[in-house]
């Protein structure tokens, strides 16, 4: 069975590849993604504007298709409050003139937020309506490490008992993966309400999931999580947007950024052959290199 009947856009978190903004977006145009999920903190950090950032990946054929993230704001006590609401409004003037429409919003690790699924969902409803009301949508993420939060089973419920049309499940591959969590049961998930994929693979190792996922993930096919299945799973649920690495590593960081951002181009061009039936070993060929820094 063909699940790439036709190849998906590519992507890649900024937060991958080492050097500034303008280098991470040329790094990125020049290995051939299509598109670019822009990290705030390289947003911070750039000197110009986010309408440069925004002109700027035009110029070079990139669409940004993600702004993350957006922390820490449900389910804490006393609800979301107005300096939140202003927090969010404050990332959302970046997404405009970024000109991007879908935000990243983590589940909370605060320890004081609530273990309140019905609190959490109010909180992403008027998150959602805020954002709605310009034109943006907002995508929910269990963290491996969240506070209450973890698995995206977790992370649908809320978003389904938030009920706003704007708010809808992102799915991150090292996060589900790393807690031993399957994606059975996607199938029931509308296919238009999975908002957004993330794809990372990474080494088993004896770390706490937080340390193991914020310095040694790696290209899909680099690791020994079951990346592919995890992919064709969210093939078979429908999901038709993009395709995008977000690995955070030690060693891309002090890397060169255009051969890691080519590397994440024939990892991800690895991931759709083995998905559509190649031998696994034959299309892993050509990321050892990378894989082994």
């Amino acid at each position: 069975m063909t699940l790439f009947p036709v190849p998906l856009r590519k992507s890649i978190a900024t937060v991958t590849l080492s050097g500034s903004l303008p280098q991470k977006l040329q790094a990125a145009a020049d290995a051939g993604f299509d598109g670019v999920e822009i990290f705030e903190d390289d947003l911070l950090q750039f000197p110009g504007t986010p309408a440069e950032v925004r002109r700027m990946a035009a110029d070079l054929g990139l669409q940004i298709v993600l702004y993350q993230p957006l922390r820490d704001f449900e389910a804490m006590p006393g609800g979301l409050s107005a300096a939140e609401l202003a927090r969010a409004g404050r990332k959302f003037d970046a997404m405009e003139q970024l000109g991007v429409d879908l935000a990243l919003v983590c589940s909370n690790v605060q320890d004081a937020a609530l273990d309140d699924p019905a609190r959490a969902a109010a909180d992403l409803h008027a998150l959602a309506e805020a954002a709605a009301r310009r034109g943006l949508r907002l995508g929910y993420e269990a963290l491996a490490w969240g506070r209450h939060v973890r698995r995206w089973r977790q992370a649908w419920d809320i978003v389904q008992r938030a009920g706003h049309p704007a708010l809808g499940l992102m799915l991150d591959s090292f996060h589900t993966l790393a807690l031993g969590d399957t994606l059975h049961g996607l199938d029931a998930v509308p296919a238009g309400r999975i908002f957004f994929v993330q794809l990372a693979d990474a080494p088993r190792m004896p770390l706490d999931v937080r340390t193991w996922s914020r310095h040694h993930r790696n290209f899909p096919g680099q690791g020994d999580l079951p990346v592919v299945g995890f992919t064709r799973a969210v093939l078979r649920a429908g999901y038709r947007g993009p395709l995008s690495l977000e690995v955070f590593n030690d060693a891309f960081r002090v890397a060169p950024p255009l051969p890691v951002a080519r590397d994440g181009l024939r990892s991800l061009a690895w991931l759709e052959a083995v998905t559509n039936g190649a031998p696994v070993a034959a299309a892993r060929a050509g990321g050892a290199a990378l894989a082994a820094r």
